[in-house]
Parts: C-alpha cells; structure tokens; sequence
C-alpha cells in the first residue's frame, strides 16, 4: 500500500472517530440538532473523498 493510501486510512478512522464522539454525546437518543446534522454531513463528506483515495489506490 501506498503512503497516500494509509494516510487515507488514518484519516478516515479519525473522521469515524469524531461521528462516534458525536453520538456518544447524544445518547441514548442520538438526537441531533441542526449544527449537529451539518456537522455529521461534513463528516461524512470527508470520508467519502478518504474511501475514493483508497479505492484509487487499491485499483
């Protein structure tokens, strides 16, 4: 693998890391306010371009 692709790996088990913060903080419920929505978009935003960097990467 790549340093690019473990970089990816990394960055996208931090961006977990933080959703996974987020619902601890919101539990039991898990529910999320408006900030915390976008919030969990952006999140997820960024974990999308870390999962195309590994799937270019591993092609």
């Amino acid at each position: 693998m790549s340093k690019r692709a473990i970089d990816a790996v990394f960055e996208g088990l931090f961006l977990l890391t933080d959703i996974r913060v987020m619902l601890r903080e919101t539990a039991p419920q898990h529910a999320l306010d408006e900030s915390q929505r976008e919030k969990v978009r952006s999140l997820l935003d960024a974990l999308e371009k870390e999962l195309a960097v590994l799937r270019e990467e591993l092609a």
